[in-house]
């Protein structure tokens, strides 16, 4: 018998990022709304035998208002002279930005971090030991809901603290599991809305209301070791992307529509792709690395195609900004590319808003000067280049997304490397570095 998740409707008590010169912020963006008629206490229906089966503990409410994180001790500090020795940093497990990319979230070997992005500071940490029960600490996923006390954490490394097959929902108001997805196989990863838990194993995807944690709907896949998906973030009806049954191809469901299209977007498998929030254009990438390609996802259609290089990358990242105007790449070649995308807004409704200070200006051309000459030789010479990069060390993994102020990119390393850079939207070229910071070290030092 499963019970209701207690879902609060109250968030940290985080600083509110510079709202985007290029939309209109929400004065509501820090507060999680609950679903609408949800009932925080009503016994909910025992879910189907399946794959995945939930618990949940609904007896301890989190209070009303914002979570009030205790105060750290001096020994809580490792650089503190009471504390003994520094013990050295913990080895990072995963990397993810919440849904506004404001805050980002870090798995170790020894628990989870938080921290927001502008301004840089780590907001809190929860490290587990055995002393706290569970297993060795490590986390290896972690998963925010914008900026409220709710996450989704996943076991990882070679001490992991919960199993890899259980999704553990986590409510910092309690500093404790507050409900569980159990399955038959690894979890790869989470995605989290208001509304919805969407759970995605090596070939198959779970879709849970968050409400009651009632399953309703079920995906199959080609093998996702990666765990790719992506859902939109605005309010109403859902859209979820993810790999097709085929090498190379996308799914796209449309919940309000109750629709799926398939797009075969490239030959090789599919390695990376992005959503923007509203769900309407969607970024693919093959294993090839060398395209990034744009599609409507409404009608499948191929709306752009942009080169990030002529040899072969493994993609890591891509990243729509608020507006769609720009795409932000990350690869294994220790470059993040920003493009310009043409995508004709109005037909897609979205808003594009252009500085006063610049009402001619228009993004630099990366087209090829030997498109003229395009259908005779090879389709490299007509491609679309970056407009904006940004070099960083290679060989580390780097995730991106753009920032909240206009026309900055923040990038995050998986050797604890933070990044705030900004590109010039006429002139292009190499970005300038804002920003670098050692998110890894100890809190002191922030």
């Amino acid at each position: 018998m499963t019970t209701t998740l207690p879902i609060p409707s109250s968030s940290w008590p985080l600083p509110d990022p510079s709202p985007s010169p290029d939309s209109d912020p929400d004065p509501n963006h820090n507060l999680f709304d609950p679903p609408p008629g949800m009932a925080q206490s009503t016994p909910s229906q025992t879910l189907p035998d399946n794959d995945g089966s939930s618990t949940s503990d609904p007896t301890d409410m989190p209070s009303p208002g914002f979570c009030e994180t205790p105060e750290p001790s001096p020994s809580d500090f490792p650089g503190n002279p009471s504390s003994g020795p520094d013990p050295p940093l913990p080895s990072l497990l995963h990397l993810s930005f919440n849904q506004d990319s404001g805050c980002f979230a870090a798995g170790t070997d020894r628990g989870f971090r938080i921290y927001n992005c502008d301004p840089f500071r780590e907001i809190f940490r929860r490290d587990f030991d055995s002393a706290s029960g569970g297993g060795g600490g490590g986390i290896g996923v972690v998963q925010m809901l914008f900026r409220c006390n709710i996450l989704a954490l996943v076991g990882g490394g070679p001490e992991p603290q919960y199993p890899l097959n259980k999704v553990m929902i986590w409510d910092d108001h309690q500093s404790r599991c507050i409900g569980e997805l159990s399955f038959r196989s690894e979890v790869k990863s989470v995605r989290l809305r208001r509304d919805r838990i969407v759970v995605i194993l090596v070939q198959k995807i779970f879709v849970y209301n968050f409400a009651d944690l009632k399953l309703l709907h079920q995906i199959e896949t080609i093998a996702n070791p990666k765990g790719l998906c992506e859902v939109s973030h605005v309010s109403g009806a859902m859209v979820l992307v993810c790999p097709g049954l085929q090498k190379g191809q996308v799914r796209v469901e449309h919940y309000a529509s109750k629709r799926t299209k398939f797009i075969m977007a490239h030959d090789s498998r599919i390695a990376c792709f992005a959503l923007t929030n509203d769900g309407r254009l969607l970024a693919t990438a093959s294993s090839k690395g060398t395209l990034v390609r744009v599609y409507n996802t409404m009608d499948g259609s191929l709306l752009q195609e942009v080169r990030r290089g002529a040899d072969r990358a493994e993609i890591y990242s891509l990243a729509f900004s608020s507006t769609a105007q720009w795409l932000a790449v990350s690869s294994d070649k220790g470059t993040v590319h920003v493009f310009n995308l043409k995508v004709e807004s109005g037909s897609l409704g979205i808003e594009r808003s252009r500085s006063a200070s610049e009402p001619n200006s228009s993004p630099p051309s990366a087209v090829s000067h030997l498109s003229f000459i395009k259908g005779v030789l090879p389709k490299y010479f007509s491609s679309e280049w970056s407009v904006a990069q940004f070099r960083l060390n290679e060989g580390f993994q780097y995730i991106v997304a753009f920032g909240h102020q206009k026309n900055t990119v923040v990038i995050l390393g998986m050797d604890g490397s933070f990044y705030r850079c900004q590109f010039d939207p006429v002139t292009g070229g190499e970005m300038t570095q804002l920003e670098c910071q050692s998110f890894l070290k100890s809190e002191e030092s922030f």
